[in-house]
């Protein structure tokens, strides 16, 4: 099989769309369950940088085609990397880099999680802020004990930081695959809905975020991060308060408060 043919089977590279204060960054790649190839980390953090370059957006939905969410990184390019003796093969950004970009991406960020979760896609979906799934439909497991894998120190960080100890151990440690309720249990789910109600609640969370104060939002979500990795830059956080005491947005907000009405932020 030629290179342009295997491509055209495996799907094509990340898009990005942007519609008034949403951007949907979408994996395409359904015949092999959305994996995130080498070629895709590279577009998927100029997409990022895109979508967060851009003043018209408020929040970032990351969303796939076909039965899956995302299979992860590409295992054949782990395999090359293994023979290498774990040698990255290129000087680019990796996956481990391109999920720590999105974790702390500026704009609030939700998991659109109609499908299978697997392998580093579990991580993806951890980094961002709201992770919403379906009922049936979103199962996940981490396959790194299966395959040898040791899991790299920011995502080992995140599912800690985020789930705690215990689950962590257990969805690292076990590597079963767990069902949406207990998704939904352990904090690993934001939201649980019925599939027929997946867009109408991102869309809800989507408008609340695109209707919020900027400063305020994107601040919050920064400091949470750092606290959440005991990493809290204290001196920028103090920044950004004064920042935003000194701010239009909060002229605005106070403004409506009193007058009664919907407060339309700028984000400055």
């Amino acid at each position: 099989m030629s290179a342009a043919a295997k491509t055209r089977d495996e799907g094509s590279l990340p898009t990005l769309e942007i519609t008034g204060s949403r951007a949907t960054l979408r994996l395409n790649r359904p015949a092999v369950m959305n994996r995130v190839q080498p070629e895709d980390i590279a577009e998927i953090l100029r997409l990022l940088a895109a979508a967060e370059q851009d003043p018209a957006v408020r929040v970032l939905v990351i969303a796939s085609t076909g039965k899956s969410f995302s299979a992860g990184a590409h295992l054949g390019d782990m395999a090359r990397q293994a023979e290498a003796g774990g040698i990255r093969e290129t000087g680019g950004a990796g996956f481990e880099d391109m999920i720590n970009r999105i974790e702390m991406l500026t704009v609030p960020t939700i998991a659109r999680l109609h499908g299978g979760v697997y392998g580093g896609s579990t991580d993806l979906a951890l980094a961002c802020d709201f992770r919403v799934g379906v009922s049936p439909g979103t199962v996940m497991f981490m396959p790194a004990a299966r395959i040898g894998v040791h899991y790299y120190e920011s995502g080992l960080r995140r599912y800690v930081s985020r789930l705690g100890l215990n689950h962590a151990k257990r969805l690292f440690m076990l590597a079963e695959e767990q069902s949406p309720e207990e998704l939904l249990r352990i904090g690993y789910l934001t939201d649980l809905v019925a599939p027929s109600e997946l867009d109408a609640r991102i869309d809800a969370i989507a408008a609340r975020l695109g209707e919020l104060a900027p400063l305020a939002v994107q601040g919050a979500k920064l400091a949470i991060n750092e606290i959440g990795h005991q990493a809290l830059d204290v001196p920028a956080l103090e920044a950004r308060i004064r920042a935003a005491k000194a701010s239009e947005d909060i002229r605005e907000g106070l403004a409506a408060f009193k007058e009664k009405r919907k407060p339309v932020f700028r984000g400055r």
